[in-house]
């Protein structure tokens, strides 16, 4: 047997020196291996996050953002009802006030996440471009949980440290969709960045205006953030609805919109800012008009999806119904500035009940299916759920208006809890296994 060969079947370590910080050691098989001294608890330690980020609750955006954002709300809802109930007092007494920390959690930290969420799990099928997973979305949920955890603590410092903390949770977010939709040339869907950008804004404003004792400003920052929202829905609505009805509802006829398509956004938008402006300085004019236009626009785009031949498909009525909480929402907030008979806190509320919580159920619901690789029939229970959100909403909105304004808050509560309860209960399985096919 010629040397070379001797040489090729010696053990390795006989002619090669271990490198430095390594020890050799005799493993089960009776060969010599080399192991890098005091790395094996980092090793270790590395293989877990690794593994961790690889499970696919870390795929999309979507499936730890929905579980949280809905864990959230739950939660939030149940602790607020049972303050304005008496049998809380867990609330800092400096700082952020109880009601603002209600309208950022559930505006906030459920509504904006869903919606942020949403957009960078479609944002993959617009572009084709890989979404956030992984380590990045891991990271970027440990800020959102952190935000939620701070704003909680009774010091100021770690109350500014959360606002510091959720606007790191809009960048981090916002940059990741905007460098998708511009390595791919997504033109149709700029749009969102700077409208999440107004939001990201409106939400730091918000809370730092509280901070400093201006609850007031606060309280109108977030009544534009939800007409903002409004807008959104009208944008993504208006592609959504329309085709999922088309695909999914047996003899629809679906009319093309294009005027209205067009003509909602800038006037959306212009009521929107009016509303905004208008509490800052004097105006000679209300925003009524264009919030009651918008709203009528909203009517009879929905009319023209063709709305009755939804009623059998739960994830279709769903959508249908919230939608129309926002056109009905907007002309009783138009209304409510010409009559006292309709109050603009219970108007506000159809849209934040009625169409950012129901359409959010009906959007997560679909989204969850779709996204996971499985048939688009949900638990015969999401129908139960979407009519309780409904259900709470018409309880918000009407037994204050016929002087039970305690009632109204109790059973929208009960029916909030209720339905998003169901969704956890058959959906965390869904969002937290593989995807099918």
């Amino acid at each position: 047997m010629s040397k070379s060969l001797l040489k090729i079947n010696e053990p390795e370590s006989k002619h090669r020196a271990a490198k430095p910080g390594t020890r050799q050691i005799l493993s089960s098989t009776g060969e010599l291996e080399a192991k890098t001294a005091g790395t094996g608890v980092k090793a270790s330690g590395y293989a877990s996050l690794r593994g961790l980020s690889k499970q696919a609750v870390w795929d999309l955006p979507f499936r730890p953002w929905f579980l949280a954002a809905a864990c959230l709300s739950v939660v939030s809802i149940g602790i607020w009802i049972s303050f304005l109930q008496g049998h809380f007092g867990g609330f800092a007494d400096d700082g952020i006030t109880p009601l603002v920390w209600h309208i950022h959690e559930m505006l906030f930290g459920f509504g904006a996440t869903v919606a942020v969420a949403f957009l960078l799990t479609a944002a993959q099928t617009w572009t084709g471009k890989r979404s956030l997973h992984g380590g990045g979305l891991i990271a970027l949920t440990l800020v959102w949980l952190s935000v939620r955890v701070l704003l909680w603590s009774p010091a100021p410092g770690l109350q500014l440290l959360a606002i510091g903390l959720q606007a790191l949770w809009w960048l981090g977010s916002i940059g990741y969709l905007a460098s998708m939709l511009v390595r791919a040339r997504s033109r149709r869907n700029y749009q969102f960045i700077p409208l999440l950008g107004a939001m990201m804004l409106l939400n730091l404003g918000f809370l730092l205006a509280d901070f400093n004792g201006h609850t007031q400003l606060a309280l109108h920052l977030a009544r534009s953030v939800i007409l903002l929202f409004g807008l959104m829905v009208g944008i993504v609505g208006g592609r959504v609805i329309p085709f999922f009805t088309g695909r999914g509802a047996e003899h629809a006829k679906v009319v093309a919109t294009p005027l209205l398509d067009k003509l909602l956004p800038p006037v959306t938008l212009a009521g929107v800012i009016v509303f905004f402006t208008a509490d800052l300085v004097s105006l000679p004019f209300t925003p009524a008009t264009l919030l009651i236009a918008a709203g009528v626009l909203h009517l009879l785009r929905l009319w023209c999806w063709d709305p009755r031949a939804t009623l059998r498909v739960p994830l279709l009525w769903s959508l249908h119904a919230s939608y129309l909480a926002l056109g009905l929402g907007l002309v009783a907030i138009g209304a409510s500035y010409y009559t006292d008979a309709i109050r603009f806190s219970e108007a506000l509320h159809l849209i934040t009940v009625g169409t950012i919580g129901g359409m959010i159920l009906a959007m997560m619901a679909r989204v969850s299916l779709g996204h996971t690789g499985r048939p688009l029939q949900p638990h015969p229970a999401l129908s139960l759920a979407f009519g309780l959100i409904l259900l709470g909403a018409l309880a918000r909105v009407g037994l204050p208006l016929l002087g039970n304004p305690a009632w109204g808050w109790s059973l929208a509560a009960l029916c909030w809890i209720l339905s998003f309860g169901i969704f956890l209960w058959h959906y965390t399985p869904i969002l937290c296994a593989p995807r099918k096919g």
